[in-house]
């Protein structure tokens, strides 16, 4: 009797709890097991099939992809796409964005509203953009406009004070008319500066209010050509390597060139294992990891830098030859300019230290020739994905990405696609966007060979 108050009208309870189980892919989990059990990835998806189950009018999802796999975020996808009520989402995942109905930007303090999904919102912004940079421009245009009327009008101003000094000594004017006509030209001489003067002021005002409407959305600008590696060369060669929880290598896996490869695989396969492995932090239980030229690691927590040194005094511990001005010169590259480039590295910001970080790395001596990047656009906002992209784009190295962030991947350039899942087995990016994330059933010979 206790479970009426409880259960009310709803005696379906149960069916729509495993329907909702089902929808997001955990049919099977076992209905007996804690939530300690289960991995993250279910443990978020599991919340979301509560929040399902209770109808709320209002939904809100807060970052709900970061560290999902492409699995699990299929499944968030369609449970997303079939939801009828109200759902507010913040997100930086660019396919959860393609689902929504309306974009609101927040920006220095102000939300601007926007139709239509991220694609809309991309065309609108750029409309927009344009539209404020042509304003720049005609702001500019004025204020030089006005400089050039108001340097004219003391040019003038000038001419006729001189004029009439030497009308006053050469005395072709009496004294008293002269004094008169001094003052009056000098009440109107005030007043036509003042009106120039205003002019000015305002034309100044016009271009700083076009400037803001400007995005500073700064790209990362560098040259690396110490990165390079040729096409041919050896950069990596694991050899029968087995990690620590379980994932494998069978026979060996040759990494050459400058090969930029996707590692893919469901949360818990063991991909940070293997590139803690390779980066040389953890050691194999079996086999050898060899990375054949310099490289770098950049992990997901951004642990790299020390939060009581400057982002200038970080980049020195790692490139002690190279002067602070060099070090400076090239941070700037970065968008870390003058009072920026000497700010500690725990006072700043998320998208700074992912900034930082990445100089850290990249500008590191030796040069890296091999870069391992873990989850990189977890917790990174559209913009610092653009930077990374084009801080990526003039890497000449080796790269290897472990990343459920498919159209970021895309975007980089990969050339080879690995899937972990026990061992390593080449895949294709339409299995990957498709949440295809474990290996066939059938033998399949893998990527090591």
């Amino acid at each position: 009797e206790r479970h009426f108050a409880v259960v009310g009208d709803d005696w379906d309870v149960e069916e729509r709890a495993r329907a909702a189980l089902d929808q997001l892919g955990l049919g099977r989990i076992g209905l007996d097991r804690t939530i300690g059990e289960v991995s993250g990835g279910e443990g978020v998806l599991l919340r979301l099939a509560a929040l399902l189950l209770a109808r709320p009018g209002v939904l809100l999802l807060d970052e709900p992809t970061n560290n999902l796999d492409r699995s699990a975020r299929r499944r968030l996808y369609d449970a997303v796409d079939a939801w009828s009520g109200v759902m507010v989402v913040v997100s930086h995942d660019r396919e959860l964005l393609e689902l929504v109905d309306q974009i609101a930007d927040l920006r220095d303090g102000r939300v601007t509203w926007y139709g239509g999904n991220y694609s809309a919102y991309e065309e609108a912004l750029a409309v927009e953009q344009e539209a404020a940079e042509r304003m720049v421009r005609v702001a500019e245009a004025d204020v030089k406009r006005q400089k050039r009327e108001l340097v004219d009008a003391q040019t003038k101003l000038a001419r006729r004070r001189s004029y009439a000094k030497k009308a006053q000594i050469e005395k072709r004017v009496p004294k008293v008319v002269a004094n008169t006509r001094k003052s009056e030209a000098q009440q109107s001489a005030a007043k036509y500066r003042a009106v120039h003067a205003e002019r000015l002021t305002g034309a100044k005002e016009r271009l700083g209010e076009a400037l803001e409407a400007v995005r500073d959305d700064d790209e990362i600008r560098i040259e690396l050509p110490y990165t390079t590696v040729h096409p041919g060369r050896g950069v990596l060669l694991l050899s029968d390597l087995r990690l620590r929880y379980g994932a494998e290598v069978r026979g060996t896996l040759d990494v050459r060139g400058p090969e930029r490869i996707a590692l893919v695989g469901r949360n818990g396969a063991g991909k940070t294992t293997l590139l803690r492995t390779i980066a040389g932090e953890l050691a194999p239980v079996s086999g050898e990891a060899e990375a054949l030229v310099p490289l770098g690691f950049l992990p997901q927590r951004l642990d790299v830098l020390d939060d009581e040194l400057s982002v200038v005094g970080n980049v020195a511990r790692v490139a002690p030859t190279a002067t602070v001005n060099r070090i400076r010169a090239r941070l700037a590259r970065f968008l870390f300019k003058g009072a920026k480039a000497d700010q500690l590295a725990g006072t700043l910001s998320g998208g700074e230290r992912f900034r930082a970080a990445l100089a850290s790395l990249l500008l590191a001596e030796p040069a890296p020739q091999l870069l391992l990047l873990d989850e990189p656009t977890n917790n990174l906002d559209l913009a610092s994905v653009r930077r990374l992209t084009g801080a990526l784009e003039s890497y000449e190295g080796a790269l290897i990405v472990a990343s459920h962030d498919v159209p970021f991947l895309e975007s980089i350039g990969i050339t080879r696609w690995l899937l972990l899942d026990g061992g390593l087995y080449d895949t294709d990016p339409e299995a990957v966007r498709d949440g295809v994330l474990r290996a066939p059933e059938e033998a399949r010979e893998p990527a090591g060979g």
